[in-house]
């Protein structure tokens, strides 16, 4: 594990009480694909009073009418997609929609994303502060898995291991990566940037986006006081090694997980120790997919896919069989 200066790391910052950014001037970015009705009700609610506006981009979801289900809920635009163009382009016409309605700041979201109340003005604060002494790409929450319960750290990368900080009350962390879910950016730093990355299609998106914006210079900082609850992955699977458990996706998912990270290895703007690092993970995953989690020869097929796209360097979203 690598040590850090921990005045670099650790900040504390009496964000409370300090000029912020307003609400108004931040439009958070829902997307959503075959949400859950009752849970996307939920996660509306919880960011409906704490930001301006709300754009909801539904990704072509089958068997729901997202428009319809929101109706009468006000400051909520729903954009409704004919197909899903993926992830990375969701966020995309979702933030040009909020930059329609002419806010500064985006909270982007997913769609089973629950805010504590207060949470968005502990970003906005903390935002403000940061971006007094430094240019701040984005801020996130800590959040806590709503299945096993366990909070999140925020991550600094290391070789072999990265340093994992969960930070105390009142800390702002700087950290290399922040999941897409709970970020809050200026638009000025997706200027800056740039967008989504579109041919990712789903997955490493976020990660994609962080490692760009570190190497323009731009810092990433987790706000320990601003809290949400969040979901990872489809499923967890009980394992001995992991008390929490393991982190289980859909086969599909494992076509862009694979692909998608064999394609940021030869990008200037990844790190060299994340690749470093990221080589044996992978290696893992594969093994463990294929030999110990069913349905084991449909699994194998998807991460062969991937890989194998992406030494053709094939991005979008995955090709018909």
């Amino acid at each position: 594990m690598t040590l850090q200066n921990p005045v670099a790391i650790h900040q504390n910052h009496p964000t409370r009480g300090q000029a912020a950014i307003p609400a108004a001037d931040i439009c958070a970015v829902i997307v959503t694909y075959a949400p859950e009705p009752a849970l996307l009700a939920q996660v509306v609610a919880s960011v409906q009073t704490q930001v301006g506006h709300v754009v909801v981009f539904d990704n072509g979801s089958p068997g729901i009418d997202v428009a319809t289900a929101l109706a009468g809920v006000e400051a909520v635009t729903v954009v409704a997609s004919a197909c899903n163009v993926g992830l990375a382009a969701a966020l995309n016409r979702g933030i040009e929609r909020a930059r329609a309605l002419g806010v500064g700041h985006v909270l982007l979201m997913d769609q089973d994303s629950v805010l504590h109340a207060g949470m968005v003005e502990i970003l906005a604060q903390a935002l403000a502060a940061l971006s007094a002494h430094a240019p701040v790409a984005a801020v996130g929450p800590q959040f806590v898995d709503a299945r096993s319960g366990k909070s999140a750290p925020f991550v600094r990368m290391g070789f072999p291991f990265n340093d994992k900080d969960y930070g105390g009350p009142g800390q702002t962390v700087s950290c290399d990566f922040l999941i897409t879910s709970g970020s809050l950016m200026p638009l000025a730093a997706l200027d800056r940037v740039g967008g989504m990355d579109e041919s990712l299609f789903i997955d490493n998106v976020d990660m994609d986006w962080c490692f760009r914006a570190k190497a323009a210079g731009m810092e990433l900082h987790g706000v320990c006081d601003a809290q949400m609850r969040h979901r990872l992955g489809e499923h967890l699977r009980a394992s001995r090694f992991k008390p929490h458990g393991v982190v289980v996706h859909k086969p599909f998912r494992l076509y862009y997980i694979m692909r998608n990270r064999v394609r940021l290895y030869a990008r200037a703007s990844t790190p060299r120790v994340w690749v470093a690092q990221d080589v044996p993970r992978l290696v893992l995953k594969f093994l463990g997919n294929s030999l110990f989690i069913a349905p084991r020869w449909i699994r194998l097929r998807f991460m062969c896919r991937g890989l194998w796209d992406a030494l053709r360097g094939r991005g979008g979203p995955m090709p018909a069989p």
